[in-house]
């Protein structure tokens, strides 16, 4: 069996920018233990693997340890091969997943995604995690992820993890983001996940599903651009709905392959 194998650079207009993410578009399911050997061998962060069903896309995402709730940047990937590289001609890409429906379209350019808003609400940081900390927050909110809060920018690019102590605590399938507001930007993030095996992920749309509300409150605006703080970094484009959250994002291509085994 062969497979077509894509992978792009989302949250970006620029290759070795933004988060990579890995596509594979299948006929039909295979079994999860065969998605899994995919994932870690195509060594990045998530892959998106989908199923196109009549007007609906089911869509799975998977890391090389486990199958994730909801995730931003190998969505706009799954979207952006969908939209570039087969024959779709719909205006709007409603995609079925663990998180429910979620559509894109493109905006100006850019693919749009329609997320679940996830406020968070305050929180007790756990030990473990402040102790990984070199920088302590103002404040901690958990939604799927515990959201810690910083006072600027330089706090947030200086943070640095004990991934020692960080390891022993299990946060599936979560994480830590630390943000602040930017200086150009209207806020900034990183994201930081426990015993997975690439801590620091370079862009995370679904972070953003809390980061959004939390800054639209802070902020008093509906429309926002966020900045991720990773080495490669990546840009958001964000509006709160209400219950919904558009995250917008550039994609490119960086290579197109086929998997000859599985």
């Amino acid at each position: 069996m062969e497979l077509k194998l894509y992978q792009i650079d989302a949250f970006t207009n620029e290759i070795f920018k933004g988060n990579p993410a890995c596509v594979v578009p299948l006929k039909e399911w295979l079994p999860d233990e065969t998605l899994f050997n995919i994932t870690k061998e195509n060594a990045v962060a998530e892959t998106a693997f989908f199923v196109i069903n009549g007007d609906k896309v089911h869509l799975r995402w998977f890391t090389p340890e486990i199958e994730m709730d909801l995730c931003g940047h190998a969505t706009l990937a799954a979207a952006h091969v969908i939209y570039s590289m087969m024959d779709f001609d719909k205006q709007e890409i409603v995609f079925t997943t663990l998180s429910g429906e979620l559509t894109v379209t493109v905006e100006d350019g850019m693919y749009a995604l329609n997320f679940p808003s996830r406020k968070p609400v305050p929180a007790v940081l756990p030990e473990l995690i402040a102790h990984a900390l070199n920088i302590q927050p103002s404040a901690v909110l958990k939604s799927r992820d515990f959201v810690l809060i910083y006072e600027n920018e330089h706090q947030v690019r200086d943070i640095t993890i004990d991934r020692q102590v960080f390891d022993q605590i299990n946060l599936d399938p979560g994480g830590v983001v630390v943000t602040a507001p930017g200086s150009s930007a209207d806020f900034v993030s990183r994201y930081f996940t426990p015993q997975s095996t690439i801590l620091e992920d370079p862009v995370t749309g679904s972070a953003h599903c809390s980061l959004i509300p939390y800054r639209k409150e802070q902020l008093n605006k509906n429309h926002m651009i966020a900045i991720q703080l990773s080495e490669r970094t990546g840009t958001l484009y964000c509006s709160d709905l209400g219950e919904r959250v558009i995250i917008r994002g550039n994609a490119r291509t960086y290579a197109i392959g086929t998997i000859v085994t599985v």
